[in-house]
C-alpha cells in the first residue's frame, strides 16, 4: 500500500504532536499508530519514520513529543540528555493516554497500537500493560536498563507481563546501555505471557539506535533495521488495517 499523506504538527489539548494522515482515496483511516521517539524527540528522523508508516501502511501516525518543542533539529545532545534524566513517569504515560483517548474519539481509529524508540520503546512497553485495548506494541532497541534510571518509577518488565496485544521486539546484541540482563528479562516477560504472540528479534552486530539512519554508516546498523522495518510495517498492517 502507498498513500498519498498529509502531515504536519497539530496540538492536541495542548500537547505538540506531529501527525502523519494518509489520503486513502478519500476514506478516512481505521488504524493508526501512536509514535513515541528516542531522545531526539519529533526530529527529522522521526517524521520520516511516521510519513512512511502513513504512506505505507493507509493508518494514521500521531507522534508524541517528549519535549514540548526541542528536537535534535534545533537542540544539542547533551540538552537532550538533561531533559531525559528530568522526565517523570507517570506525568508522560498520562499525555501518552490522553494522545490515544484522542485517536480514538476525534480522529475515529477503532484499532491503534504503539511504537517507540529507544526511552520510546520503554514506554511503549508500559502503555501495553496498561492498555489492554492496543492492537500492537513495537518496541525498537528499548531503553529498559539494570538497576532503572533514578527517574523511572514505572516497572516496564512488569507492565510487559501485563501486555496482552502482539509485541515486537527489535534488540542490539552489542547494545552499550542494555545490558543481555536486561534483554533476557524482558524476552522472558514477554514468552510468559498468556497466549499473547511475541515477536522477538535480536540482532548481534548491532548497536543501540540502530534503526537512527545517521547509525547506518556501521552495516549491522543498517542491516538490522533493513531486516526489522519491513516486518514492523507488516506487523502495523495485520493488527491495524486487516484486522
Amino acid at each position: 500500500m502507498a498513500s498519498e499523506i498529509r502531515s504536519g504538527y497539530v496540538d492536541v489539548d495542548g500537547l505538540r504532536t506531529y501527525q502523519a494522515v494518509p489520503d486513502n482515496d478519500g476514506r478516512p483511516p481505521t488504524g493508526g499508530m501512536l509514535l513515541l521517539p528516542m531522545i531526539t524527540g519529533i526530529g527529522e528522523q522521526v517524521r520520516l519514520f511516521a510519513d512512511q508508516i502513513a504512506r505505507e501502511t493507509g493508518v494514521v501516525a500521531v507522534t508524541w513529543d517528549p519535549w514540548h518543542g526541542p528536537s535534535s533539529d534545533d537542540t544539542e545532545h547533551a540538552e537532550l540528555s538533561r531533559l531525559l534524566a528530568e522526565l517523570d513517569d507517570r506525568a508522560v504515560v498520562e499525555e501518552q493516554e490522553r494522545l490515544l483517548a484522542h485517536m480514538r474519539s476525534a480522529l475515529g481509529v477503532q484499532h491503534v497500537g504503539v511504537i517507540g524508540w529507544c526511552l520510546g520503546g520503554r514506554f511503549a512497553f508500559i502503555l501495553g500493560g496498561r492498555d489492554p485495548e492496543l492492537a500492537n506494541v513495537i518496541a525498537y532497541h528499548p531503553t529498559v536498563t539494570i538497576p532503572p534510571a533514578e527517574n523511572h518509577s514505572i516497572d516496564a518488565i512488569e507492565q510487559i507481563r501485563c501486555t496482552t496485544a502482539p509485541v515486537m521486539m527489535a534488540y542490539p546484541g552489542k547494545d552499550s546501555i542494555v545490558s543481555r540482563e536486561s534483554f533476557d528479562r524482558m524476552q522472558e516477560a514477554l514468552l510468559h505471557r498468556d497466549g499473547a504472540p511475541s515477536m522477538v528479534h535480536v540482532y548481534p552486530d548491532a548497536k543501540h539506535g540502530f534503526s537512527d539512519a545517521r547509525r547506518h554508516g556501521e552495516a549491522p546498523n543498517a542491516e538490522a533495521f533493513n531486516l526489522s522495518w519491513p516486518q514492523a510495517l507488516a506487523l502495523i498492517r495485520a493488527t491495524t488495517v486487516a484486522v
